[in-house]
């Protein structure tokens, strides 16, 4: 067995065996980042420096690194060094947390407090026995789902459940596309869907968005530059808070109807809790899916998501599943069932909308009074442009506050941060506020 050869990438030092050339190498840098060593966001080493580091060819080197940038943790952007991903897909060995003594507004998630109370639905709850080879949804369910997706005008003759709206967006496109291909996102747009998109070896595709949703010149460019799908947010867009209206969803269906061909996906993960009413662009398209998520509105554990779509699409999707988990647990079916149809969940569900909506607005109102500008419509998060997110989201650690920083979300578009409302009382919105242009303002004084 050959001596691992032991080099540094940013002074760390990783062993690689040798024996077995690029795969070697690769092994070696994934389970350096696995473990912590090499972290996201660091420069990964060029082609030559690897090659020399390691003692290889530059080939061998480029072939360890290519297939790292394949599997989605290496990443290059037009004109810049690669880097590690911000959230490579591996284990997570720790979770970013709110540092001590700071407010965390950086999650994206929804108010526990606003959540319903499962206890009492699953008290009255009665389950059978299930067996193998019966119907994967509840036809209770099924008529739920048709009435959510009525209210979008899609068809949904053809209906599935996935484990989330995450997993439905990944399996449907997995369903018409191969590695390689380019899929047009919002640019600025969810973090997690861009690690997925080169995860599963896709290229993702900047298409930029203003508060009204995707902007129908850059979706033209993006058509022109040959992309096969589209996965878009139509309400409760993460980060920017942008919703379609019906004047900008005629205008991409007016676009996206001349590739009847081009597949449309969409996000509708905040669902109810959302604000604005729901639309769609797809209703032309041959190759579409729409995917609806119960779990911010009802519950992160309830791992459920509607995808409706077209023929082939969904029933791909739902051989697949056939072929892994078999179907979406009847017990979590039927509890979903239960919360839908309960009149105190709904009448709970509206007043979280109401308060989710007061909250955002009122950090928006308090951000214009200190002549800041931001977005968010709708959903959870306000989105606000800054010229170095990296200082911002420091100095406001300093004044007791926690935010996202706008890199993860971004592809092409300007730095920003993400701020979540969906904890932050309109009381303390004028706090942050303040807060935030105190520390815009001494950033300018220092540049000056």
């Amino acid at each position: 067995m050959s001596t691992p050869h032991c080099y540094s990438i940013d002074n760390v030092s990783v062993a690689l065996q040798l024996e077995g050339g690029a795969e070697a190498i690769a092994s070696a840098l994934e389970r350096a980042i696995r473990d912590g060593l090499l972290a996201p966001g660091a420069e990964s080493p060029s082609v030559r420096e690897l090659a020399s580091a390691a003692g290889v060819s530059t080939s061998t080197a480029a072939a360890a690194l290519a297939e790292l940038r394949r599997r989605g943790l290496i990443v290059t952007r037009a004109g810049k060094r690669s880097h590690i991903s911000a959230r490579p897909p591996l284990q997570r060995i720790g979770v970013d947390a709110a540092p001590s003594g700071t407010r965390d507004l950086s999650d994206g998630y929804p108010d526990e407090a606003l959540l319903p109370d499962l206890g009492p639905i699953l008290a009255r709850l009665t389950l059978r026995r299930r067996g193998y080879g019966e119907d994967p949804v509840l036809p209770q369910l099924a008529e739920l789902a048709h009435a959510e997706f009525a209210q979008a005008d899609l068809r949904t003759d053809n209906l599935c459940l996935t484990s989330g709206a995450l997993d439905g967006v990944e399996r449907a496109l997995a369903a018409q596309l191969r590695p390689g291909a380019r899929v047009a996102i919002e640019d600025p747009g969810y973090a997690a869907l861009i690690d997925l998109l080169r995860a599963l070896g896709f290229v993702p595709t900047p298409v930029s968005i203003d508060e009204r949703g995707p902007i129908p010149e850059s979706l033209a460019d993006a058509l022109a530059a040959g992309v096969e799908a589209f996965v878009l947010t139509p309400r409760a867009q993460n980060p920017t808070g942008a919703a379609l209206d019906p004047q900008r969803a005629t205008e991409l269906v007016g676009l996206v109807s001349r590739q009847p061909e081009l597949m449309i996906v969409e996000d509708d993960h905040q669902g109810a809790l959302a604000g604005p009413p729901s639309l769609s662009i797809a209703h032309q398209q041959t190759r579409w899916a729409r995917v609806r998520s119960v779990a911010k509105e009802l519950g992160p554990d309830l791992r459920l998501a509607f995808l409706a779509g077209d023929e082939i699409t969904v029933s791909r999707v739902a051989g697949r599943l056939e072929l892994g988990p078999g179907w979406v647990s009847e017990i979590l079916q039927n509890l979903v069932v239960a919360l839908l149809l309960d009149p105190n969940v709904h009448a709970g569900l509206a007043q979280a909308s109401r308060r989710y909506d007061q909250r955002r607005q009122a950090l928006l109102d308090a951000l214009t009074t200190v002549g800041i500008e931001a977005t968010g419509s709708s959903g959870f998060n306000v989105w606000i442009p800054v010229a170095d997110e990296t200082s911002v989201v420091a100095a406001l650690i300093g004044r007791g506050w926690f935010v996202a920083a706008g890199a993860p979300f971004r592809l092409l578009s300007p730095p920003a941060i993400r701020v979540t409302t969906a904890k932050l009382p309109p009381a303390d919105a004028e706090q942050f506020a303040a807060d935030l242009a105190a520390t815009l303002e001494t950033k300018q004084r220092r540049t000056a």
